[in-house]
C-alpha cells in the first residue's frame, strides 16, 4: 500500500472537562492545538442527572468529573472560539441528551452554523444507565421515548449527527463478560430501533439504522477484545439485515468509538497502566475490518485522581505514534482467514445470541433491566473473586508486588485538583443568569416543554426554544421528573445469600460471634451519597457482607446525607459504609458525619471507599472516619474483617 492509499487514522479524542466552562474551553483549545481531531465532552454529575449546580444533591459534585452546564451561557463559553460547523463533537450525556443537544444547537445557531452540517454524537443511551452508570432521570419507558425523539428530530434537521451512541463501555466496567457486553448493547440498539421505526418514514428508516453508533470498552485480554469487535461487526450486519431488512451495506456498517478500559487501571505501580492502555488500544485498531472510528484513552494515573493536561497529552501521543509512526494503516485486515480468530469470533457470537434470545423472550431490553443488572453483579463478583484468589493475575496487585517507588506519583501536583472555589463561582454565575433573563419567556418555554412531554410531541423543538429562552438544566430536568416520575434503578443485590462458601467460613463464624455479643445480627449500611452512579464497588461490598452473614441494607445510588443518616437510625446500623468515586468525598463525608451526630449516631463507625488521594484520606480520618479504602484494596474479605472488628463491642472496649 503506497502512502497515497494509506488509511486515514481514526479520530483522536480525549474525554475532558472540569471545573467551569471557561477552564474546559481552554483545555479543549490546547488539546486541539496538540493534534486532537475531535472533542469528547465530559459533563459533571449534576448536569448528567438534570440538576442545577445549586441543588442540594449537587453539593460537592460541581465540576468534579466534568464541566457544569446549567444554561445557554455556559454552553456558549464552553465552545467559544471553536467553530462547531467544522468540529466533530461527542457529548457523553444520556438522560438530558435532548437538553444538551438543544443547547449545542442554540450555540451553533449563534455562531452562524448551518445546523444540517453539524457532525458529532450524543451518547443518549439510557438503558446502560440503569445497569451500570446511574445518571438516569426518568423511568425506562419515557426515557426510551426521549432517545427516539432525538433520533427522529436529527433525521429531519441534522442528518450528519449520530443521535445515539449505544454504550457498552460501562457494562464491561460493571463486570460484563464479552458475551454479555455484546448482547446487552445489541439488545439496547434493537429496543431503540423498534421504537424509532414508528417515528420516521419507512423510506428513511435504513439511513437511521446507519446513524446508530456504538461506544465500547476494550480490556487487557486484547486478543479476545479484538475478536469481540469482529463479532460486533458481524452480529450488527446480521441484525440490521435480518431484523430490519436493511439492504444497503453502508447502513449495516458497525460504527464505533472506544475508550479503553479504566477498570483495570491500578493504583499500585500506576506507571504500568501505560502498557495496559497501549495493549488495549491495539485491540480496537489492529483489525481493519473492525477498527474504531474514534479512540479516546484514559490517562495512566486515573486510579489516583483527576489527570493533568500532561497526562492527557501522554495518552494522545500514544495514539499519534501508532497512527503516524508505525505501518499499521498501510495494510488490509491482518486477521481475515485466521482459523483461531474465526473460531473465537463464532464462540462469542453464539454466546451473545443465546443471551439475546433470553432478553427477547422477556420483551426486550427495557423489560429485562432487572435480569441484566443481576447478571452483571454476578459476573463482577466472579471477576473480583478470581483476582482475590490469584486465578486472574494483575501485575503489581496480586503478583510481582515488590517495586521501587514511582517518581511519577511524587509531589503535591501529581494529580490535578479542582479549585475549591469553582463550585461557588459556578453557583454565583447561575444566580446572575437567572436574574438577567426574561421570566415570562422562561415561563412560556417551560409550559410548552411540559405540554410536549405530556402529549407525546417531539421533545426537541420546545427544548431548543427553552435553551434560547434561558431555561436551566435543573428546570428542564424537573419538568421531566414531574411529567414522567422519579425512578430508582434495581441494585442487582438480591437479599438471599449466594451459594459461595469458599473462604468465608471464618468470616461467617466471626460475624456470628460478634452478633451474639451485640444481641442481634451485625447490621451494616452501605450507601452512596451525592450523584455518583458508579455503584459497582458498593454492590460488591453489600453482596459480600450479605454472604458473610451480616444484616445489610443497600438502597442504591443518589442519596442525601440526611437520608443516609435516617436509614442508619431506622436500621440500627452498627457500621456505615460510604462509597464515593466522583472526587466529592470530603464535603459529602463531612455532611454525612454531621447528620449522624445530629441523630445521636456519632458513635457509629463510618468507613469510606473511593478514588481518594493519600492527603484526603488523612483528612477523612481526622474527621472521624474509621477506615478509608481505595482501588488498591481489592481483597474484599479483608474489608469484611475490618467491619466485623469495628462492630465488635469487645474490640471497642479494648
Amino acid at each position: 500500500m503506497t502512502e497515497t492509499t494509506r488509511d486515514r487514522p481514526w479520530l483522536f479524542r480525549t474525554y475532558a472537562g472540569h471545573s467551569t466552562a471557561a477552564a474546559s474551553n481552554a483545555l479543549y483549545r490546547a488539546n486541539l492545538a496538540k493534534g486532537q481531531t475531535g472533542l469528547s465532552v465530559a459533563f459533571d454529575l449534576p448536569t448528567q442527572t438534570g440538576y442545577d449546580s445549586d441543588h442540594e444533591l449537587a453539593r460537592g459534585e460541581v465540576g468534579k468529573v466534568g464541566v457544569p452546564i446549567c444554561h445557554l451561557g455556559d454552553m456558549r463559553t464552553l465552545f467559544e472560539g471553536i467553530p462547531l460547523e467544522r468540529m466533530n463533537t461527542s457529548m457523553t450525556i444520556n438522560a438530558p441528551a435532548p437538553w444538551l443537544l438543544a443547547l449545542y444547537v442554540a450555540v451553533a445557531e449563534e455562531q452562524g452554523a448551518d445546523i444540517a452540517r453539524l457532525q458529532g454524537t450524543v451518547q443518549n443511551d439510557i438503558i446502560k444507565e440503569y445497569l451500570s452508570r446511574g445518571t438516569y432521570i426518568c423511568p425506562p419507558k419515557p426515557s426510551l421515548r426521549l432517545i427516539t425523539d432525538v433520533a427522529a428530530w436529527t433525521r429531519a434537521n441534522m442528518p450528519k449527527w449520530n443521535p445515539m451512541n449505544v454504550c457498552s463501555y460501562h457494562l464491561q466496567e460493571a463486570g460484563a463478560t464479552p458475551e454479555q457486553e455484546l448482547a446487552y448493547a445489541l439488545a439496547t440498539a434493537t429496543a431503540v430501533l423498534d421504537d424509532l421505526r414508528r417515528k420516521v418514514p419507512a423510506e428513511d428508516f435504513p439511513a437511521m439504522v446507519g446513524r446508530i453508533s456504538f461506544f465500547v470498552n476494550a480490556g487487557i485480554r486484547f486478543v479476545t477484545e479484538m475478536c469481540k469487535m469482529r463479532a460486533f461487526t458481524e452480529l450488527w450486519d446480521e441484525i440490521t439485515r435480518e431484523r430490519y431488512g436493511v439492504e444497503d451495506p453502508k447502513y449495516r456498517r458497525f460504527r464505533y468509538g472506544v475508550q479503553v478500559n479504566s477498570l483495570g487501571l491500578t493504583e499500585q505501580q500506576p506507571e504500568n497502566n501505560v502498557y495496559r492502555i497501549l495493549l488495549e488500544m491495539l485491540a480496537v485498531t489492529l483489525s481493519k475490518n473492525a477498527r474504531a472510528r474514534a479512540v479516546q484513552l484514559p490517562a495512566w494515573n486515573e486510579a489516583l485522581g483527576l489527570p493533568r493536561p500532561w497526562d492527557q497529552q501522554w495518552s494522545l501521543r500514544m495514539q499519534q505514534i501508532l497512527a503516524y509512526e508505525t505501518d499499521l494503516l498501510e495494510y488490509g485486515d491482518l486477521f481475515d482467514g485466521n482459523p483461531v480468530v474465526a473460531a473465537k469470533v463464532e464462540e462469542l457470537k453464539e454466546g451473545a445470541r443465546a443471551e439475546l434470545a433470553t432478553i427477547d423472550a422477556m420483551g426486550g431490553a427495557v423489560e429485562a433491566i432487572d435480569y441484566m443488572k443481576s447478571r452483571l453483579v454476578e459476573s463482577n463478583a466472579a471477576r473480583i473473586a478470581a483476582i482475590e484468589s490469584g486465578e486472574t493475575v494483575v501485575v503489581g496487585v496480586n503478583r510481582f508486588t515488590e517495586a521501587e517507588p514511582s517518581p511519577l506519583t511524587s509531589g503535591p501536583e501529581a494529580i490535578m485538583v479542582v479549585d475549591e472555589a469553582a463550585e461557588a463561582d459556578q453557583i454565583a454565575r447561575l444566580e446572575a443568569w437567572r436574574a438577567a433573563r426574561d421570566p415570562e419567556r422562561v415561563k412560556a418555554a417551560l409550559a410548552a416543554l411540559r405540554e410536549a412531554a405530556v402529549t407525546g410531541a417531539n421533545i426537541m423543538p420546545p427544548s431548543i426554544e427553552a435553551a434560547r429562552a434561558g431555561v436551566t438544566t435543573g428546570e428542564w430536568g424537573e419538568v421531566m421528573r414531574e411529567v414522567f416520575g422519579r425512578f430508582r434503578a434495581p441494585t442487582g443485590v438480591s437479599p438471599a445469600p449466594s451459594n459461595r462458601t469458599e473462604g468465608l467460613e471464618e468470616l461467617r463464624a466471626a460475624v456470628d460471634a460478634v452478633s451474639d455479643r451485640l444481641g442481634r445480627r451485625l447490621s451494616f449500611l452501605v450507601a452512596k451519597p451525592g450523584l455518583d452512579g458508579h455503584s459497582n464497588g458498593a454492590e460488591q461490598i453489600a453482596a459480600r457482607a450479605r454472604d458473610c452473614g451480616m444484616d445489610i441494607r443497600y438502597d442504591g445510588i443518589r442519596l442525601t446525607p440526611a437520608e443516609i443518616a435516617e436509614a442508619a437510625a431506622e436500621k440500627g446500623a452498627h457500621v456505615v459504609g460510604l462509597s464515593i468515586l466522583s472526587g466529592s468525598h470530603l464535603p459529602l463525608v463531612e455532611a454525612t458525619l454531621a447528620e449522624l451526630r445530629a441523630r445521636g449516631l456519632g458513635h457509629v463507625p463510618v468507613v469510606v471507599g473511593g478514588i481518594i488521594p493519600a492527603e484526603d484520606a488523612s483528612r477523612l480520618k481526622a474527621m472521624g472516619v474509621a477506615r478509608v479504602y481505595t482501588p488498591k484494596d481489592f481483597a474484599l474479605n479483608r474489608i469484611m474483617a475490618d467491619i466485623v472488628t469495628l462492630a465488635d463491642p469487645e474490640a471497642a472496649a479494648a
